[in-house]
């Protein structure tokens, strides 16, 4: 029986589903879920990421890695925790430009957080010359955040599940997932609710759709109270909001195109856009300090991508158009640039680079 079918067997047995039971068991069901059994990354797959896009993000996030753990003191030993880290591309290029600076290449410990087999299989091919010891765990709780530690997650929240719910006739009510009288998968809405709404939230006209995650605010308060105890700086980059609102973000990506979330369970990613300001307030609220969120361009900016661009330009002229294509996908407002956000978690005492000047 495949996944389709098995979720409307479940349906018709126990009822409609939440969104965030949905999500989970399409992306991670051990026998059918999309991470544990297809995840298609790059050009040739499902949807591309920043670090498939030019080697120039991977690298500035090592050149950020470097001022962090300057910054904490040069402490001998420093954790380099990556969350969901596709096929090994992005660390790669981190510890590349580790290179540079030979005693924090010295003091890293690599951690790679990964519950896909496949995607794991993919990072050990590519890490197998790192230079630095590299391990992998299944969840965070197996990482070690017992000393100083930095943390990157380049796409990962976007992947946590959502609740999604709907303004109807003035009340709130919850968008399930059901079975229609065809048998199709179809949305649902759940009798109506009591649903307070996020501070800074606007007044909700009918047809609104209010998503909210609880598994991404516990994730905020899990790093967060992290980050208080042992000290260090944790790194998100997805796109998201930074601010309260409303709006289905719920997607689907198959093949680089979007495809409604519905049609194809397990064989498609399923995404939302990150509630920043709920994951921030949960970590802050868990004793970590919180930069200010900035957009990628922003934050890319800020660490010199232009100037590495030009100079990548000029030691490969013959590929200074495609180049300049990369530099504009990654930082232009109308590419990743705006949608995109960067927000940093860190020791009270630290100032996080990419955070604390202008652009």
């Amino acid at each position: 029986m495949n996944l389709r079918d098995r979720l409307v067997a479940l349906i018709v047995a126990q009822g409609p589903l939440p969104i965030s039971t949905f999500m989970d068991i399409c992306l991670h069901d051990p026998a059918a879920g999309y991470y544990a059994k297809r995840p298609r990354l790059g050009e040739r797959g499902d949807f591309i990421t920043a670090p498939h896009i030019s080697q120039m993000f991977g690298e500035l996030l090592g050149v950020w890695a470097i001022a962090v753990w300057e910054r904490l003191g040069r402490p001998p030993r420093i954790h380099l925790i990556e969350m969901g880290p596709g096929d090994g591309t992005m660390i790669g290029d981190v510890l590349r430009a580790g290179r540079a600076a030979p005693r924090f290449l010295g003091a890293c410990d690599v951690c790679m957080v990964e519950t896909s087999g496949p995607l794991k299989a993919a990072q050990q091919a590519a890490l197998t010359q790192a230079p630095a010891p590299v391990r992998w765990v299944g969840d965070l709780a197996e990482a070690p955040t017992e000393g100083p530690f930095i943390l990157f997650a380049n796409e990962f929240l976007d992947c946590l599940p959502i609740k999604q719910h709907v303004r109807v006739g003035g009340a709130w009510r919850e968008r399930l997932v059901g079975v229609d009288a065809a048998g199709a998968l179809c949305f649902q809405l759940a009798p109506p609710c009591v649903l307070p709404l996020p501070a800074g939230c606007p007044a909700a006209p009918d047809g609104s759709v209010l998503e909210g995650s609880n598994t991404l605010v516990a994730f905020g308060a899990t790093i967060g109270g992290a980050v208080a105890r042992a000290g260090g700086a944790a790194l998100f980059i997805d796109y998201g909001r930074d601010r309260p609102g409303f709006g289905d973000t719920l997607q689907a990506m198959r093949g680089h195109a979007r495809e409604h979330p519905l049609t194809s369970p397990g064989e498609a990613d399923l995404t939302a856009h990150v509630d920043f300001p709920a994951f921030l307030d949960a970590a802050c609220k868990a004793g970590a300090a919180i930069s200010p969120i900035r957009t990628q361009g922003e934050f890319l900016r800020s660490l010199g991508i232009e100037a590495r661009s030009a100079r990548l330009a000029q030691l490969h002229p013959d590929a200074e158009a495609r180049i300049g294509r990369q530099l504009a996908r990654l930082v232009d407002p109308e590419q990743m640039g705006s949608l995109f956000k960067a927000a940093c978690l860190h020791s009270p005492w630290l100032s996080p680079p990419g955070f604390d000047g202008d652009p």
